[in-house]
């Protein structure tokens, strides 16, 4: 069983103007003459740790992270300001090209689990001449379906109906019967900040509580600046679908059909379950798909951390 690389420190890091009055903090780590790669991490607005550096093997691969808009170290911080009208996942692409010019990248691997396969699937089919191949967890296609799976009743409520009454707290009994996301959204975005900062937690903890076979409490969001900007910009692109048209990434997936591909998903996948990783197969049969039978959505579940690392070692060579 594969496991993660040591730990390992950016050999640099920086801000990026990206326009619209957002500055992108970025990092780079391994070799700085090694094999191109970019990690779009999950949420949307969950930012970067140290941990995900080490999905790649740092002798053989130059790595970008970076912390999307609104979250992590860029600014403006969507746990301070609540306005995520230049927040959009075509803001995102537009990004992510600016970083691959900044760093002096022709092509580069694109490694993205959750939101982040979300958001590699939409950079891909924009711009499949910029990328070499694909590692994708979690999928994740922000159709509505897969929404009122998770945050609506009838759904994974049913499978974790002690940690749902967590999640509901916040808004009053008598509107839990109805759209959620929008509940959710009228205390997020409102002017009460204790109101706002109760729904942060109550929504973070929903999905840090069902992300693995295992929950583990170290790995809760505690800081309320944090949860704001986790929860908002979330709760924004959902509320949006994620500014996608209908099954445009099932659709568009030809696009991107001659890019090589690992896709990765946890049989006991709560929170993006595993049918639309197989919807995402059998649309493009070139991919491969690795379903771990003891996992759920978390990348450092060993079976998920095993493929993955597989993956980006496979495509080094």
């Amino acid at each position: 069983m594969r496991s993660l690389y040591p730990e390992i420190e950016p050999f640099a890091s920086g801000f990026l103007d990206v326009g619209d009055g957002q500055r992108i903090y970025w990092e780079q780590i391994g070799n700085p003459e090694g094999k191109p790669a970019v990690f779009l991490h999950g949420g949307p607005g969950g930012g970067i740790n140290p941990r995900q550096r080490r999905f790649f093997d740092p002798e053989r691969y130059n790595v970008l992270l970076f912390d999307q808009r609104g979250c992590g170290r860029s600014t403006p911080h969507a746990g301070e300001s609540p306005d995520l009208s230049r927040n959009t996942t075509w803001k995102l692409v537009e990004d992510v090209e600016k970083l691959r010019e900044h760093a002096g990248f022709d092509r580069w691997l694109v490694f993205g689990g959750s939101w982040g396969s979300t958001l590699a699937l939409a950079y891909a089919q924009t711009h499949p001449e910029r990328v070499s191949e694909l590692v994708l967890r979690g999928i994740f296609l922000c159709r509505p379906q897969e929404l009122h799976w998770f945050y609506n009743p009838g759904g994974a409520s049913r499978i974790f109906p002690d940690l749902w009454e967590q999640y509901i707290a916040p808004i009053p009994a008598g509107r839990r019967g109805g759209d959620l996301i929008e509940e959710h959204a009228a205390l997020l975005f409102g002017p009460d900040q204790a109101a706002a900062e109760a729904s942060a937690f109550a929504w973070t903890g929903w999905e840090d509580r069902t992300v693995g076979l295992v929950s583990d409490p170290d790995d809760r969001v505690k800081d309320p600046r944090t949860a704001l900007a986790f929860a908002r910009i979330e709760n924004w692109y959902f509320r949006n679908n994620a500014f996608l048209r209908e099954n445009q990434l099932l659709d568009d997936v030809d696009k991107i059909r001659h890019i090589p591909a690992a896709i990765v998903h946890g049989r006991y996948d709560v929170i993006c379950p595993v049918a639309s990783a197989w919807e995402l197969h059998e649309r493009w049969p070139e991919s491969e798909l690795f379903i771990s039978p003891r996992a759920g959505h978390a990348a450092f579940e060993a079976e998920n951390t095993h493929h993955l690392v597989e993956a980006t070692d496979s495509f080094a060579r």
